[in-house]
């Protein structure tokens, strides 16, 4: 039997203990391109214990709602950054650590022109983009030894809207 777990819209102060949201809101640092590009400056912190930090590119396969949360990872060798190539929104499920294992699971719903950045050793849920295409920009840790750990749930949890 499977735990209810209700995704709500994702934004910055509730998404702060796991990481940053990438997004351009607000009025922009600087304006740089002879005034027609605005830069919205240094909006998350990359942290890699060793390595350097590399940019992949994820297809994945679009899910539905609800969505069956049955395993959690994180990467404890570095942070991981999510940039969509798509206009789709996209679930994010992360939870803080409890003792060596995930703890009560978080669920947002990520909209068009948002990006997130899971700080190093964050839960989160897999890649789960709601529509075709799933093309992500990732940027992560390339280096040397293992930065995976996954937990898989006694439970599962039932993400829904």
């Amino acid at each position: 039997m499977s735990r209810d777990l209700h995704a709500k819209p994702l934004n910055a102060a509730d998404f702060a203990a796991f990481g940053e949201v990438l997004e351009a809101v607000g009025e922009p640092d600087k304006m740089i391109n002879q005034g027609l590009c605005g830069r919205h400056h240094d909006r998350a912190r990359l942290d890699f214990a060793d390595g350097r930090a590399g940019i992949s590119v994820f297809n994945a396969q679009a899910r539905t709602l609800p969505f069956t949360l049955e395993m959690m990872e994180r990467h404890p060798e570095g942070s991981q950054a999510f940039v969509p190539m798509h206009q789709n929104p996209y679930l994010v499920v992360v939870a803080d650590d409890d003792g060596g294992k995930p703890g009560q699971p978080r669920a947002f719903l990520a909209q068009p022109g948002q990006g997130v950045n899971l700080h190093r050793n964050v839960w989160h849920g897999v890649l789960c983009p709601l529509q075709d295409p799933g093309l992500f920009a990732v940027i992560d840790r390339i280096g040397e030894g293992a930065n995976l750990e996954e937990h898989w749930f006694d439970r599962p949890w039932q993400v829904n809207a």
